[in-house]
């Protein structure tokens, strides 16, 4: 693109800017609002210590309160979200009181919510005309009715529009469309295991050479439903089997589980569910405390900064990523895991398929993206060329957490002439924490040979 085409796009953008004034006016709006609330409550207190009200003049009046705060509630989700969807991010990211739906808030989010919210006022205030039908016409009353109709329907077709358009938007983002299952896009292996359709590699891909020998074991670590359950806290990705807890629930209690938070915690692919909290802060010789308290606060993901964990194997670096992923899922950030021979085969995938780009590019969508096992399988050129494009399309963009066994003095070893630019764009903005101990599930097994 040409200059003058980019300065002209930049300058049309930063006209979004003009959309703030009026937020801030549906802010001073909304302080209208308190005040007739607090009125017509003093009113409706006023009335009933003096005896003046009867049970329809309560009911009505309770209604009106009702009818305020719903109006409230609709203009704090236009300010809120509007604002975040149309002008700029309010970085609310990890604040503990960031409402649910404002992690996934888009355009055609806030028009279902917004006509859901609209049909309730609605509704509350056909409420109000039938307490009070003596007072009410006939014509006021079927208008009313028809009216509220007219904006159910209009409700049920957004909401019955908004399931494709998401859809077909979640497809084009994340590059898995069924245009891509056309050219094999679910169908990349590795060994004798399946790779998930999330890191799928095409046909293309599979003709190419590949450039790491990715064992099945690793891609294998979490591709089981639910692999939550395991013996060792500080057991990695290469040590999980595959278990079925969510198989095994009701599909009831299923549904009502997989929501919010619980989704996106599955949609990562962590190899287990592990918390920050069951950490064992006493095994390893050498390890910050303050800096885990620090971290577990999450600022790092909402500022774009990295967090390498650097230590022997079995020291709690996956336990470590993982507990910092689930932790940012359930904050309202989308977050991906894979191990770097995963992350290897779905990039030199991409790459196959000639959309590296936008295969990068969708992983914005993704706040936080953590590489586990790095060194554990030195690359090629080309592989870490991938990497080092990976790196540096995120840099000051959003957020990794890699584990690695050797310093990044040393990944020379595992990336070659790529290394440098690579450690000193991801080192930039980043917190080294290093463990030092015996591996943990060494100590298990001497414990359980010795008894």
């Amino acid at each position: 693109m040409s200059q003058p085409s980019t300065t002209l796009g930049y300058a049309l953008f930063a006209t979004r800017w003009l959309q703030a004034p009026l937020y801030f006016g549906l802010v001073a709006a909304q302080g209208v609002y308190v005040y007739k609330f607090f009125n017509e409550l003093w009113n409706l207190i006023l009335r009933c210590v003096t005896g003046q009200a009867n049970e329809t003049y309560v009911m009505l009046a309770v209604l009106k309160l009702v009818d305020v705060v719903m109006i409230a509630n609709l203009l704090i989700m236009v300010i809120v979200g509007g604002y975040e969807t149309f002008v700029s991010r309010i970085g609310l990211q990890g604040h503990r009181d960031q409402p649910e739906w404002l992690s996934h808030v888009n355009s055609n989010v806030l028009k279902v919510k917004l006509a859901t919210a609209i049909v309730g006022i609605s509704s509350v205030h056909l409420l109000q005309m039938f307490v009070d039908v003596h007072h009410t016409s006939q014509h006021s009353l079927l208008w009313g009715t028809v009216i509220h109709m007219a904006f159910i329907a209009s409700a049920a077709i957004l909401a019955y529009m908004s399931g494709p358009m998401a859809e077909h938007g979640d497809r084009s983002h994340k590059g898995h469309g069924p245009a891509q299952g056309q050219d094999g896009a679910g169908g990349g292996h590795c060994g004798s295991t399946t790779v998930p359709a999330e890191f799928s590699t095409s046909t293309a891909a599979t003709r190419a050479p590949v450039p790491v020998s990715i064992p099945a074991q690793a891609t294998g670590s979490y591709l089981s439903s639910s692999p939550y359950e395991n013996s060792s806290p500080y057991e990695n990705s290469s040590s999980y089997g595959d278990t079925s807890s969510y198989e095994n629930r009701n599909p009831s209690s299923y549904d009502s589980y997989e929501t919010g938070a619980e989704t996106r915690i599955r949609a990562a692919r962590f190899p287990s569910r592990k918390q920050l909290e069951e950490f064992d802060e006493e095994h390893p010789r050498d390890f910050d405390r303050e800096v885990l308290a620090r971290l577990g606060k999450l600022d790092f993901v909402a500022a774009r900064r990295n967090v390498v964990f650097v230590g022997p194997p079995g020291t709690g670096k996956t336990h470590l990523a993982v507990g910092l992923g689930v932790r940012a899922c359930q904050a309202g950030h989308q977050v991906l895991f894979a191990t770097a021979a995963q992350w290897a085969a779905r990039l030199t995938g991409a790459r196959a398929a000639g959309r590296l780009a936008e295969e990068l590019a969708a992983l914005d969508a993704h706040p936080l993206l953590i590489v586990d096992e790095v060194g554990y399988t030195p690359f090629d050129a080309d592989t870490a060329h991938l990497f080092f494009q990976l790196v540096a399309h995120r840099y000051e963009r959003a957020s990794l957490i890699v584990t690695g066994d050797r310093p990044l003095g040393r990944w020379d070893e595992i990336f070659g002439g790529a290394a440098p630019a690579m450690v000193d764009r991801l080192a930039h903005h980043a917190e080294i924490v290093r463990l030092e101990g015996d591996s943990y599930r060494m100590r298990r097994a001497t414990s359980a040979w010795a008894e």
